[in-house]
């Protein structure tokens, strides 16, 4: 497994549409900066087949420290939850023809 980089994507992008890096930068930057200001906005997002975006709120609560066994109390935050959809789901299964071909056994 090897990590993909933002830069990574948008040469990616630019390379198989023909369009100037810096556009391409500048879409996907915009596309990252809508779908954070709408997760604090606290809106789900869906695209579909691929999975939904949503904010989830923990509450507070006392945890223990397993080395001290001292408690500590956590306060509540909001995290945010990936749903894969249906194409994702199918593409990463061991089923998946295409997962298949390039992983082969």
């Amino acid at each position: 497994m090897s990590t993909i980089t933002k830069k990574d994507l948008i040469d990616r992008i630019s390379d198989a549409t023909q369009a100037k890096r810096v556009v391409v930068k500048r879409i996907v930057q915009y596309f990252l900066d809508e779908i954070v200001t709408e997760l604090v906005a606290d809106n789900r997002l869906e695209f579909r087949d691929f999975g939904v975006f949503e904010t989830r709120s923990r509450t507070a609560r006392v945890a223990q420290n397993p080395k001290t066994l001292e408690h500590v109390k956590v306060p509540s935050k909001r995290s945010v939850k990936f749903k894969m959809g249906r194409l994702l789901k199918e593409r990463l299964s061991d089923n998946s023809p295409l997962a298949q071909t390039q992983n082969p056994k």
